[in-house]
């Protein structure tokens, strides 16, 4: 397919929305790998326990990373595309925040006698 084709009368959106988003995808996605590393680096010991929250986080950054990805291409002015891209960063948002509640969880856990 042309990069230059798009559908008959879709709807784009405005440069600087989509930039704004991005600043605001690459900042989240930062937070979400600085936590990451924050997280692993813990000294507490590693168990089974510690694999789903894991999992939720990492999944979470490639959702994440995806959306951003998407971002960056020309054709995300279209908003079909826009929206799907945020669709996605909002569902990586919400697995890195589960998986960040549920260390929380974990450490607390840890810690009660």
């Amino acid at each position: 397919m042309d990069p230059d084709h798009k559908p008959d009368g879709e709807p784009e959106i405005g440069v600087l929305f989509r930039n704004g988003n991005i600043t605001v995808f690459g900042i989240v996605l930062s937070f979400s790998l600085g936590f990451l590393n924050t997280w692993s680096s813990n000294p507490n010991e590693w168990s089974l326990k510690d694999l789903p929250t894991l999992m939720l986080i990492a999944a979470g950054i490639v959702f994440q990373g995806w959306a951003l990805w998407r971002l960056l291409h020309p054709d995300s002015l279209r908003q079909s595309i826009f929206m799907s891209a945020t669709r996605t960063f909002a569902i990586g948002l919400l697995l890195t925040s589960a998986g960040v509640i549920l260390s929380i969880g974990i450490d607390l856990a840890r810690l009660l006698p």
